[in-house]
């Protein structure tokens, strides 16, 4: 598949996965976000080539930030890499993973805690520091 259509990939998969989570038909989707039942149709089966304010449409009918649907994937690294016709370069260093999970909100409060000191680590030591917010 060619690289052009890696983003499409992420997009759709999402969407099939928010329609399926909240037991919401393609039709639905369409009505809330005011494109034809056909082009919904297309885009979750890759098919469709949907412009930023489509997917724009889409995210808010779905109630769904449009970074969410672009940068999250249930795909495994394998899977994007191929998609993207095996040219992604990594985005962190050797023993590093970046996850997409279901959690409590105390699993959530410990794993932000460890990503701000894996961060932290990933900047280095003269990294400039964050301002607090007053």
């Amino acid at each position: 598949m060619a690289r052009n259509f890696f983003y499409n990939e992420i997009f759709f998969s999402n969407v099939l996965r928010i329609l399926d989570e909240r037991e919401m038909s393609q039709k639905e989707l369409a009505e809330r976000a005011g494109i034809s039942t056909a082009f919904i149709s297309d885009v979750a089966k890759g098919r469709g080539n949907p412009s930023i304010r489509t997917m724009e449409a889409i995210s808010i009918a779905l109630d769904v930030p449009l970074p969410v649907l672009l940068e999250s994937t249930d795909l495994n690294r394998q899977a994007l890499n191929e998609l993207a016709g095996d040219k992604i370069p990594p985005s962190l260093p050797p023993g590093y993973q970046r996850v997409t999970v279901v959690l409590t909100d105390f699993q959530t409060y410990m794993a932000t805690l460890w990503d701000e000191a894996n961060r932290k680590k990933l900047r280095g030591p003269y990294a400039p520091k964050k301002q607090s917010k007053s």
